[in-house]
């Protein structure tokens, strides 16, 4: 009897403990993100919150540092567009016209300072 009240015990702290990682696994996957014009339309602008905003790069806004790590453009969707600068390796998939999105944070000068930029893949890799 002891020792089914022992395993019954050790599974239920074992199930909680799992349970307790896979929702904290979740919450910090599940981030929303943004539009560029939600993000210009917000009037209590938070500058050292983490964001993702979603956009399109806008054709000749493109400009690379001189070392080739820091990159500069401007993100479009609908009539908001966003300046945004990024300093680390640049996606393959990265050019103008393709949809992103960047990670980072958007300070009181106007320009997002991107840690992260996810360009959507080209649809020639998704199945027929």
């Amino acid at each position: 009897m002891l020792k089914k009240k022992r395993f019954l015990i050790g599974g239920a702290i074992i199930f909680l403990a799992i349970g307790y990682l896979g929702y904290m696994g979740f919450q910090s996957s599940a981030t929303y993100y943004y539009t560029v014009s939600e993000l210009m339309e917000q009037e209590n602008q938070s500058y050292d919150e983490n964001l993702r905003v979603k956009g399109q790069v806008v054709p000749g806004s493109i400009e690379r540092g001189a070392l080739g790590k820091t990159l500069k453009f401007t993100i479009v969707e609908g009539e908001a567009s966003l300046p945004v600068t990024y300093e680390g390796i640049v996606p393959d998939t990265f050019k103008a016209g393709v949809d992103v999105v960047v990670e980072g944070h958007f300070n009181s000068t106007g320009i997002f300072h991107a840690n992260t930029v996810m360009p959507k893949c080209p649809s020639k890799y998704e199945p027929e």
